[in-house]
């Protein structure tokens, strides 16, 4: 299975005015991360309401991205975490239609006890489609999953032959780096914080899953040319931007605002589901003036 390297963008899912899919709108999502150099996609997360989403709308937004992600970008899909004959189901549409990898919160509901346990629930989604890559999706500040990823990685090793790997959303680097360098860097580690990207690199990731790569993506590729060249007082200079830019996020309501910063890059995705919180017009307009403050024009993803 190869690694994912570079810039692995979460998308939205774009809805219309009626808070429906607008499905039309995700073919632009591609193109845009092919003009910003983002390597792959992974749909339905967090930033994609992949938990506001019921099953045949999570098909659809699968089918469609099947259709235009093309060979250059690669997409991942993030099944669910609750219902696991509804995540199966999922998994083996997406061995139809094109996914290159699949994905699993930690059921965050009746939650496992422990990480054996996380790891036979993972186990059960991954052998049903054996042929894609199985990566788990690391966010305990959410899902109230607070495991050991290190010792996941030790119980799972000979018991998921398809896991590729974690998205990891969490703060914890000791353990992050124990995955890593598990069996010299067998597994995919993306990591998920993007103010703290150069965190990340500096623990030695290769690849990153971040909601801000939509819009700011030629930010994030120049901290990371910087730290490769060992530019290390540039690249924090231009991680400081990332910050800048993602306490403006939190400012106007956090994930909710995201879709904002897609309206001013000129590609519109709708709003929030409920119970997400979107912004004012008001909002929109102040926002558009803090952006121009922080120079995010300079840096924005081009559409």
């Amino acid at each position: 299975m190869q690694k994912i390297k570079g810039l692995v963008a979460a998308p939205f899912t774009p809805l219309d005015k009626q808070g429906e899919l607008a499905l039309g709108q995700i073919e632009k999502l591609a193109r845009l991360y092919e003009k910003n150099d983002v390597t792959a996609a992974f749909i339905c997360g967090s930033t994609g309401e992949g938990v506001s989403l019921n099953f045949e709308e999570k098909k659809q937004v699968m089918q469609q991205w099947g259709k235009i992600k093309g060979n250059k970008l690669k997409a991942l899909f993030m099944l669910g975490g609750t219902c696991l004959k509804e995540i199966q189901e999922l998994a083996l549409h997406a061995r139809q239609h094109n996914m290159d990898g699949i994905s699993i919160l930690c059921p965050y509901y009746f939650r496992p006890a422990d990480e054996a346990q996380l790891v036979r629930f993972c186990k059960s989604v991954a052998e049903t489609t054996p042929e894609l890559p199985f990566y788990y999706y690391h966010i305990p500040g959410l899902t109230g999953g607070n495991f050991m990823m290190s010792k996941f990685l030790a119980l799972a090793d000979d018991q998921i032959p398809n896991l590729a790997g974690i998205k990891f959303t969490a703060s914890n680097i000791m353990d992050f780096h124990t995955c890593r360098m598990f069996k010299d860097g067998k597994y995919d580690m993306l990591w998920g914080i993007d103010e703290a990207f150069l965190s990340g690199l500096a623990a030695g990731t290769k690849g990153a899953v971040g909601s801000t790569y939509n819009y700011a993506a030629p930010l994030y590729n120049q901290i990371n040319e910087a730290f490769q060249k060992g530019k290390m007082q540039e690249a924090e200079q231009l991680q400081q931007k990332s910050v800048k830019m993602i306490e403006l996020l939190v400012k106007y309501g956090g994930i909710g605002a995201g879709k904002a910063f897609m309206k001013i890059i000129g590609l519109d995705c709708g709003w929030f589901r409920a119970p997400i919180q979107s912004p004012t017009d008001k909002d929109l307009i102040a926002l558009e003036k803090d952006l121009k403050e922080i120079g995010f024009f300079d840096f924005c993803s081009k559409v």
